[in-house]
């Protein structure tokens, strides 16, 4: 029998086990973030409430009571079906976060096959459960009626200039911190999808809570089963299980850690010892819960989406209570939010696109919205916090003064004599600045190393680094017949800098000098394969209108800097010696220094960054080839001033200051 509080009709007192278990709790949700597993932050977020409204407790006390006393007297077969008005909150910083109409969809109907026993994947329920698997008779439906009574699709999309979430600040249910405010919670369940802090999939609020926080939030790669949805949380379980909690369910293990002391108030699921993780091989015994084991198919556990596909009756019950008359929730069942919507009021805006889009321009057009005399049209750069605003009378508007390259968001909304509609937002890119003509390929598709551009090797490219963000990448073959490798950027209109990077992806060399209308990289090399530059412009830099150029050069014979020791301190001669400073850059150093040695042969030497006590601060041995070879020193933990970097083969020295700042 599992470890459970009794279901009896006298006043419980339970507010030391809730404290108990919040606390246990807290520390299991960070271990989970810690590990990257399925993590609902829904008891870290209640104890923060509780900080924050002491009074909640006694709330969800009484709500406790009124639960146990509608399952003594519950006929859980005449459930009556209820129906639930959902308005989904999309508020995003970026176009991948504004997931579409399609990928909300998809969430609407997972979450009406799991609480009604639809799902396909209820026929894996172990025999051994499947007569307490339940159909909990509660259904989800997109709002059609906005709390004014006009049409909508149950969608509000709210850009933001904030690039995450927390549950501590909740900011994504406030517009005024960035997010987007509640609708009224007695007629409509909140759902809100952004991008969440850390590695938490979603959260909760139970019954009782503040009216204006009332709902769910889940982050975007795991809503739905389309779009940004993230396996192994593409099933839209996420929000399945954090309804669940909204619905006044805890999780199956009590949230006591691994004790086994733990409950969650039902009769019928097993007690467990903590959450179960990805897909456990059935049965999976713990806290001595027989032979059935674990019921870690369940949606209140831990499990990857695809292992959980059942509620219990005791479950339902529980959900079914908190609708009942002098339930939590019972307004919900009256909502007209999925009705008919006030007809005389604004509809909504159809159909909105974008079309003739330019550099410059492009023209917005929409289906016109019944009632409608005019539309305010509003539109800004994805990475803007404010709107340029607008209106006409027409269905669509031309938008100029735009800049090239560039991501906007659109938002239209019909103005009628009785008030406004809901507002339809879309997006669109403007086109890319002419290419210059030096440039007959600028590369513009080569912004990731995935994507790199193949190039020949041995002859000129002119590209483009055309905007701050603007990153190209190139790759190419050395042969076993000319392996060494030479790295050429000129004709630099920018600051530019260059990495290579070889055959499994690692940075080897880089060239980063300031100041200088090319930069160059010699890689001395046995090593045969796919090597990848990436050019890039140092602290933004990028010019839209000057091409530069790249050379990839191979060769059998080694690649040299070049014997320039002006400032070495050495007097050995550069024709008999086995191995010298080429350069030392950058220098002064914030941190990084490179160091390029050439070798008349391949040999040992060793790299000592000295103080000006002749103490060893740092030391390096290095394997040199034939040619020119690249060092990287890390002098970040080091004290600002000056040092000497001295090269010594165990033969000859030489000898250069360099400077920390």
């Amino acid at each position: 029998m599992k470890n459970v509080i009794r279901l009896k009709s006298e006043p419980i007192k339970f507010t030391q086990t809730l404290s108990i278990l919040f606390a246990l709790v807290v520390s299991s949700v960070f271990y989970l973030n810690t590990h990257g597993q399925r993590s609902c932050g829904t008891m870290e977020y209640q104890q923060i409430l509780e900080q924050e409204d002491p009074a909640m407790i006694q709330r969800m006390q009484e709500i406790e009571q009124f639960t146990r006393d509608f399952a003594l007297s519950a006929n859980t077969a005449s459930r009556a079906l209820v129906t639930i008005p959902v308005v989904v909150h999309v508020v995003y910083n970026t176009p991948s976060e504004n997931i579409s109409d399609a990928q909300i969809q998809s969430q609407i109907t997972a979450l009406n096959k799991d609480f009604r026993k639809l799902n396909s994947d209820a026929s894996n329920i172990p025999s051994a459960f499947s007569g307490i698997a339940a159909d909990v008779n509660i259904e989800f439906c997109l709002a059609s009626v906005d709390p004014s009574g006009n049409p909508t699709n149950g969608i509000i999309r709210t850009p933001t200039s904030l690039t995450s979430f927390t549950i501590s600040g909740n900011e994504v249910k406030y517009a005024s911190l960035g997010g987007s405010n509640a609708w009224d919670s007695s007629k409509y369940l909140n759902i809100w999808v952004c991008d969440i802090s850390g590695t938490l999939l979603g959260y909760g609020q139970f019954p009782g809570g503040n009216a204006a926080t009332d709902g769910v939030v889940v982050d975007y790669m795991y809503f739905g089963t389309t779009g940004t949805a993230t396996a192994p949380y593409n099933k839209g379980r996420t929000a399945t299980h954090e309804i669940g909690h909204w619905m006044n369910l805890r999780h199956i293990w009590g949230d006591d850690g691994t004790g086994c002391t733990g409950s969650d108030f039902v009769d019928d699921t097993p007690n467990c010892a903590g959450p179960n993780y990805g897909c456990p091989t059935y049965p999976k015994s713990s806290c001595s819960n027989g032979a059935s084991g674990d019921l870690f198919m369940n949606f209140m556990d831990y499990t990857d989406d695809a292992c959980m596909y059942m509620f219990t009756s005791g479950q339902a019950t529980r959900m079914q209570a908190i609708f009942a008359t002098g339930g939590p929730r019972a307004s919900l069942t009256s909502s007209s939010g999925c009705g008919t919507p006030n007809l005389s009021g604004c509809g909504a805006i159809t159909n909105l696109a974008a079309s003739s889009i330019s550099q410059t321009s492009a023209t917005i057009g929409w289906v016109a919205a019944s009632n409608a005399v005019s539309y305010n049209v509003q539109y800004k750069t994805s990475a803007a916090t404010s709107w340029i605003n607008t209106s006409t009378t027409s269905t669509s508007i031309v938008l100029s003064g735009l800049s090239a390259s560039s991501t906007y968001n659109v938002q239209v909304q019909a103005v009628c004599t009785s008030g406004t509609g809901s507002f339809s937002m879309i997006n669109f890119t403007t086109s890319s600045a002419a290419t210059p003509a030096n440039c007959t390929d600028p590369y513009e598709s080569n912004n990731s190393s995935n994507k790199a551009k193949a190039i020949a090797v041995n002859s000129n490219l002119n590209a483009l680094i055309s905007t701050a963000t603007d990153v190209d990448w190139f790759k190419f073959n050395n042969t076993s017949s000319a392996t060494n490798i030479r790295i050429e950027l000129t004709g630099l209109p920018a600051n530019f800098d260059v990495y290579l990077y070889n055959p499994s992806g690692t940075l080897i060399s880089q060239s980063i000098n300031t100041g200088t209308t090319a930069e160059t990289i010699n890689w001395n090399t046995t090593l045969v394969g796919t090597y990848k530059i990436r050019i890039i412009g140092a602290g933004g830099g990028f010019n839209a209108s000057q091409c530069y150029t790249v050379r990839a050069s191979i060769s059998n014979i080694a690649f040299r800097e070049g014997w320039d020791y002006s400032e070495n301190e050495t007097n050995f001669d550069a024709n008999k010696s086995e191995i010298i400073i080429a350069n030392v850059f950058p220098n002064p150093t914030n941190g990084k220094l490179n160091v390029i040695l050439d070798a008349t042969e391949a040999q040992n030497a060793q790299l000592r960054i000295c103080d000006v006590t002749g103490r060893t601060a740092l030391q390096h041995n290095a394997t040199c080839v034939s040619g020119s070879n690249t060092f990287i020193l890390d002098m970040e933990s080091l004290p600002n001033g000056y040092y000497l970097l001295v090269i010594d083969n165990g033969k000859t020295s030489s000898t250069i200051r360099v400077v920390k700042n």
